[in-house]
């Protein structure tokens, strides 16, 4: 054995993989508790900034825009410089901004806070993905999984309750700083237990497919985000909106040529993404305003305490979390394209649903009606997230995740705006925010949501069935006749 080589080492034990996915969980845990604390938060913030509580939604579309537009960048990051490396970095530059969003004293100050988190997020779980995956034996990948979205299930439950719980004995900036410990914790944890990666020679980045996508995205949910709210001069939303559509189209004209775009569209071929993808977005664009909507109906329209909405908005997480076991039984049963109608149907009708809460309507009620949405939207997106790489092949796997990544950000990002401009039109002219102005905001929302429908109905019935692990049954040929069924090879 050469000197310079160092020797095998076996493969790291189940507590090894397992520290090394709660390690890097934190970085999940952080930015679902900090996402579900700021919507708890933002009315708050509204008489904090002296601002009309609408434009409160720029706090959560400038960091929903930062992970939009750095994410594609991750994983080439982490392979040039190291995954240890730009983690640690990303979560420096997270922990940053969540220290700047608690000193920020304007809604200006808070938004560029919020994009510097977003960088820092757009970099931690992706790289924490990779980091997970390259340092876990493929038998033992599951349960390490299993380990590292933990986090995505407890933040929605902790974040609605220790948001109300904070506002209740302090001021809001401690909504951003109970991200400083939570993040030097998982730092250390991370020096401690994840090794160090060797960088890898990635060729050259595509620096302006990088550009040209970010002025597209960015200029796409800048006009969303402004529309109808006079926030800028019409000159300058036409000449956003002209930027973002020319760069779009430089994009696609320049990915047909490179051989690594940043963002490979030409995986939209393959139907179950496609359908992936259009659905997904059409139920973000609907449930993404729900974060916006819902603190502001119980906290403004209702009157409620952050404390009091936050238990009633607990229902939502409880009902994702209850799901997760029913949801591979339900698919193979069902089927994909069944599983996915019937979800999308109920999840369109339950986003609605709140849009009728008045002060008579009981807080069991309320609960109730997010539980079922909750569960309803799980299983919804268990399903869209699962067969979009039914049909992928297995290279071209990571630049899927890139694209489908991007993708969800941009939907919930203009969910946001969508549902800001609803609101903006149901309330009129320095109209108060009543319960009654909620109900065409919640409705409109529905229906978005219920657009993915028909994307999901023309999916094949056998869809993903090699991944549901649904039995098909073809009809069998009449008697007489051979099948057709082509043999392995043919």
């Amino acid at each position: 054995m050469s000197i310079d080589q160092p020797p095998a080492q076996p493969d790291p034990p189940m507590v090894g993989t397992r520290l090394i996915s709660l390690a890097v969980a934190s970085a999940l845990l952080m930015e679902f508790i900090d996402s579900t604390a700021l919507s708890t938060a933002l009315p708050t913030l509204a008489r904090a900034f002296s601002v009309d509580p609408i434009h409160l939604k720029l706090a959560l579309t400038s960091y929903i825009l930062a992970l939009a537009v750095f994410t594609p960048a991750s994983g080439w990051a982490a392979e040039r410089f190291g995954a240890r490396r730009v983690f640690m970095t990303a979560m420096i530059v997270f922990l940053a901004g969540s220290a700047m969003c608690g000193i920020s004293r304007n809604l200006e100050a808070l938004v560029a806070s919020r994009i510097i988190q977003g960088i820092g997020g757009a970099m931690m779980t992706p790289v924490a993905r990779l980091i997970v995956v390259g340092s876990t034996p493929k038998d033992k990948l599951i349960r390490a999984m299993g380990w590292f979205t933990m986090p995505a299930l407890i933040g929605p439950l902790i974040g609605p309750p220790l948001a109300g719980l904070v506002l209740s004995v302090a001021d809001w900036p401690w909504i951003f700083y109970l991200n400083l410990p939570i993040g030097l914790l998982g730092m250390t944890a991370v020096m401690r237990f994840v090794p160090k990666s060797q960088p890898q020679e990635m060729g050259r980045f595509d620096t302006l497919g990088f550009l040209l996508s970010a002025v597209a995205i960015s200029g796409l949910v800048v006009v969303a985000e402004t529309a109808g709210l006079s926030l800028l001069p019409p000159w300058a939303v036409v000449l956003v909106l002209s930027l973002a559509v020319a760069s779009g189209w430089l994009y696609l004209r320049k990915a047909k040529v490179t051989a690594r775009p940043i963002l490979d569209l030409d995986l939209l071929k393959y139907r179950t993404f496609r359908a992936s993808l259009v659905g997904g977005t059409f139920v973000r664009l609907g449930i993404g305003a729900s974060p916006f909507l819902m603190p502001l109906l119980l906290q403004v329209a209702l009157g409620w305490s952050p404390l009091k909405a936050s238990v009633v908005t607990l229902g939502t997480g409880v009902g994702v979390l209850i799901a997760r076991p029913f949801a591979a039984a339900g698919l193979k049963r069902f089927g994909f394209r069944t599983s996915l109608a019937v979800f999308v149907t109920l999840t369109a009708i339950l986003t609605a649903a709140p849009g009728f809460f008045t002060q008579a309507t009981p807080m069991a009620l309320m609960a109730g009606a997010l539980f079922l949405g909750g569960f309803a939207r799980s299983n919804q997106f268990i399903a869209a997230n699962t067969i979009a790489y039914a049909d992928v092949p297995q290279p071209r796997v990571a630049a899927a995740s890139t694209l489908s990544a991007v993708s969800q950000q941009v939907g919930l990002a203009l969910g946001v705006s969508f549902g800001g401009l609803m609101l903006h039109l149901a309330r009129g002219h320095g109209a108060h925010l009543t319960p009654d102005r909620f109900t065409w905001p919640f409705v409109a929302i529905g229906l978005v949501t219920l657009a993915a429908l028909p994307v999901y109905l023309r999916l094949d019935r056998d869809a993903g069935s090699e991944i549901s692990g649904r039995a098909i049954n073809p009809k069998p040929p009449p008697v007489g006749e051979v099948s057709a069924k082509p043999t392995e090879g043919g």
